[in-house]
């Protein structure tokens, strides 16, 4: 079939301005008129015209609402703009981590490559007709855009004026893998769908033992359940847990993609993932029965994941940490050695203590996975983390929950190599966690949420912080006000960075107190909501002393709950007397 390309009259909409997690809003804005194609012609003029014409992309995301019409308009507009193909996982669905692994390893049966694609996700958001949708635009190395990208983007939204889409072009059947043609203006113009599992399990399968694996399930004592909260997370559990790892299907929870999240909120924490807490043993109530030894999570598109030992929460930045001090001797990928470790500054510095002992080239850099990218591109990072439930290595440019889960799966297997068909006990999560402690010592961490605040209250909040910082003195005057039993405050600033790589300069990155015990007050507005601010309070503090890494987190955080919340005036410039979450 030929199709026809018309050029569309539209008035500039002056969004959102798209940062690595791209434009994030309820679908009945991206619904307006004009509105997702505004946005999806003004990635298209950002980009080098090699970049879009005769090139190949990939257009999918986690299968929320709104997914299916957005793949069919971006195609349209794809053709119109002179793309030569688009790669579309069946049924729009590739998680996040599968689209960077798509990008950067599948080759097309003319060997053509992807030179970047369309994600569309609102990652741990709601979805549904009266929730979130998202999109963002990832580059040739399957990292999110740079800000040099997403900038012009952003220009561009408030000058288009007109964009071509193929109007004529009918809707491609995005449920049935195969290729359809289409000759054009440009010439000729490919769809493929193809199966969204197959690039990304045999990258798994690259990486890790799965035999090793395989064996640590098959035993009596290994018990696991997986919950992907109905999002694109359960196109891949059945195939890798089930196929290719021999667990049974009991072990999948929520593992049905649905466009809606099943109804439920799919970020991977102990307030929203109900069902999975509860059976791993930590829930309010007993649900009967043992827990499994071993329980992970997804987020709506599987970059973030969650762990849990029987009766036990592994904090993000433990889980990094542990990671990466057993990367070497479990992980197959990392035999040779790790290049480097970084954390997000938010982040607890649980991997600062691991890198100096192993003697491992470390950075501590700004929230954005784009950071870690680029030290992954330039050869001096293989595991990084973020406190947000964010774990991934130089494998991909994005953090990747299922790759997490499976890392975590290896350190079982392989502190578990020599007991698991004899009568010893099974190493287990919780035993892991507690050796790492005595080890390396124990950052007792939280995070307090508050979502959906007023956005001008939130801004004030945070320009309340940075004044007081002239001042340490008089910070330590407020402090001791409050507890005595606290720490002086050492320093005080506004997180900057200076990227080794390009050398681009990331300012205001979050709000720091630095105590002289080693403990740590971080303050920082999050932009991965849809609407409103969301205050990030990030409360640390460091145990080194083994006997005393066995205290309630509650209990060893406590003094220091106190003076964030009164230091900064929480309740007075919110009107919050509790966060929404608590991680």
């Amino acid at each position: 079939m030929v199709f026809k390309v018309s050029i569309v009259s539209t008035s500039p909409i002056d969004g959102q301005k798209p940062g690595t997690s791209g434009l994030r809003k309820k679908v009945k804005v991206f619904k307006q008129p004009n509105y997702l194609h505004n946005f999806v012609q003004a990635t298209f003029n950002a980009l080098t015209a090699e970049k879009v014409k005769g090139a190949t992309l990939v257009v999918s995301g986690d299968g929320r609402y709104f997914s299916n019409d957005a793949v069919q308009i971006i195609i349209k507009m794809a053709a119109a703009n002179g793309v030569r193909r688009v790669w579309v996982g069946k049924n729009t669905l590739l998680s996040t981590p599968a689209v960077s692994a798509v990008i950067r390893e599948r080759s097309g049966a003319d060997g053509s490559k992807a030179t970047g694609g369309f994600i569309l996700t609102a990652s741990h958001n709601p979805g549904g007709p009266t929730e979130d949708f998202g999109i963002k635009y990832n580059m040739e190395n399957g990292g999110p855009a740079p800000e040099s990208i997403t900038d012009k983007i952003y220009e561009n939204t408030k000058t288009i004026k007109e964009y071509p889409i193929a109007q004529d072009l009918p809707n491609v059947d995005i449920s049935a893998i195969g290729v359809t043609s289409f000759e054009g203006p440009e010439g000729k113009f490919d769809v493929e769908v193809f199966d969204s599992a197959d690039d990304y399990v045999k990258l798994m399968k690259s990486i890790f033992d799965f035999e090793s694996i395989r064996k640590l399930i098959s035993s009596p004592k290994f018990t696991f359940c997986y919950d992907a909260m109905h999002g694109v997370a359960g196109a891949y559990a059945h195939r890798i847990f089930v196929e290719e790892l021999g667990a049974q299907e009991s072990v999948l929870l929520n593992c049905t993609p649905k466009e809606d999240f099943g109804g439920g909120h799919p970020d991977p924490n102990l307030t929203y993932a109900k069902e999975l807490v509860a059976r791993m043993g930590l829930g309010k109530s007993d649900t009967g029965g043992e827990p499994p030894e071993f329980g992970a999570a997804a987020d709506g598109d599987a970059d973030r994941n969650m762990i849990l030992g029987k009766r036990f929460f592994v904090t993000p930045s433990d889980s990094v940490a542990i990671i990466a001090a057993n990367a070497v001797g479990a992980i197959p990928y990392f035999k040779s050695g790790l290049k480097g470790v970084a954390r997000s500054m938010p982040t607890s510095a649980a991997l600062d203590v691991v890198a100096k002992s192993l003697n491992l080239k470390f950075f501590e850099v700004p929230t954005g996975w784009k950071f870690f990218g680029n030290l992954m591109d330039g050869g001096m990072c293989s595991v990084c983390g973020e406190e947000s439930f964010g774990t991934g290595s130089d494998h991909i440019r994005e953090k990747d929950g299922i790759w997490a889960v499976l890392a975590w799966m290896s350190i079982l297997a392989h502190k578990n190599k020599g007991n698991i068909d004899g009568d010893g006990k099974l190493v287990t999560v919780e035993d892991i966690v507690r050796q790492h402690w005595a080890t390396y010592g124990r950052h007792y961490y939280t995070r307090y949420d508050y979502e959906n605040v007023d956005a001008g209250k939130a801004k004030e909040l945070m320009e309340h912080l940075v004044k007081l910082q002239s001042s340490i003195p008089e910070v330590n005057k407020i402090v001791k006000g409050i507890r005595s039993d606290v720490a002086n405050v050492a320093s005080a600033d506004e997180f900057e960075y200076k990227d080794p790589v390009d050398g681009s300069i990331s300012k205001h990155q979050g709000i720091r107190y630095l105590f002289e015990d080693g403990s740590r007050l971080v303050f920082r507005l999050s932009g991965t909501g849809s609407e409103g601010a969301t205050i990030r309070l990030y409360i640390e503090q460091y145990e080194k002393d083994a006997s005393k890494t066995g205290r309630e987190s509650s209990e060893a955080l406590s003094p220091l709950v106190d003076i964030a919340l009164k230091l900064s005036k929480m309740q007075e410039f919110t009107g919050r007397s509790a966060p929404t979450v608590i991680t």
